[in-house]
């Protein structure tokens, strides 16, 4: 359905939504089927970073393998679809923004993808090889490790969306500062607590909570909560420019 700024009743709201969703799960389901027959060499891939500690991973059950690779193929389908779900999720708030706001959905569209697949990345890149030796030392002083394919692939899946989600910030923070839902001053002045936040939210979102991966995700937090408020403050300088501009030429006029 096309994208267009007329007001809906609210049936005809949910009825778009419905559109919108049943768009998404068919993508999925598609994509999933695709996925699955690549799941043996999408699973050799994720396990990659962590190859070194992880010279070979188990099955320990006749339906495990099912879900296992189902899983993944699934994880890999929300991945790739993704660029799909933010635009069907923007399109359907589109009729709330007023005129002026319209003009960022398409701009916001991309860095919201991209910042979804740096954030993947940069664990895949970063973070997974060294939290992953970090928890082996731990486990290892204990005993021997029998390492579970369903494990560390479960685990895996859930640092990646935990990253990704997690680079989504820099995007709200740049928001709420813009349609000056918390002012840039304020936002600068409160760094203290904000870092603490920062802190709490690398916490909680990491699957494992262990120091090395907490440190890496704050790290990262911190790069792009400093870069989304420059931004921010970019985009300020030039409203208040163009502000300028339009009243001077209308006093002119």
């Amino acid at each position: 359905m096309p994208i267009g700024p007329a007001r809906m009743p609210l049936m005809d709201h949910i009825g778009e939504l419905r559109r919108r969703i049943v768009i998404i799960v068919v993508a999925l389901a598609v994509t999933v089927c695709f996925m699955y027959l690549l799941a043996p060499y999408l699973i050799d891939f994720l396990i990659l970073p962590v190859s070194d500690y992880v010279q070979e991973v188990y099955v320990t059950g006749a339906f495990e393998g099912f879900s296992l690779k189902f899983r993944v193929a699934l994880f890999m389908s929300v991945l790739v679809c993704s660029p799909l779900i933010f635009w069907e999720l923007l399109a359907f708030f589109l009729p709330a923004l007023r005129p002026n706001e319209r003009r960022y959905v398409l701009p916001t569209f991309f860095v919201a993808v991209a910042l979804y697949v740096l954030g993947m990345v940069f664990c895949y890149c970063f973070c997974l090889s060294p939290a992953f030796q970090f928890l082996t030392n731990e486990s290892m002083s204990i005993g021997q490790i029998l390492p579970q394919a369903t494990d560390y692939l479960h685990y895996i899946i859930l640092f990646e969306l935990a990253f990704g989600l997690a680079f989504e910030l820099p995007l709200v923070v740049f928001f709420l500062i813009l349609f000056n839902i918390v002012p840039y001053k304020k936002m600068r002045a409160s760094w203290r607590g904000i870092y603490v936040g920062l802190l709490v939210i690398a916490a909680v979102v990491t699957p494992d909570a262990s120091p090395v991966t907490m440190g890496i995700m704050f790290a990262a937090l911190l790069a792009l909560y400093e870069v989304s408020l420059a931004a921010a403050r970019i985009a300020l300088s030039r409203r208040i420019k163009r502000q300028r501009a339009e009243e001077e030429a209308e006093m002119a006029a």
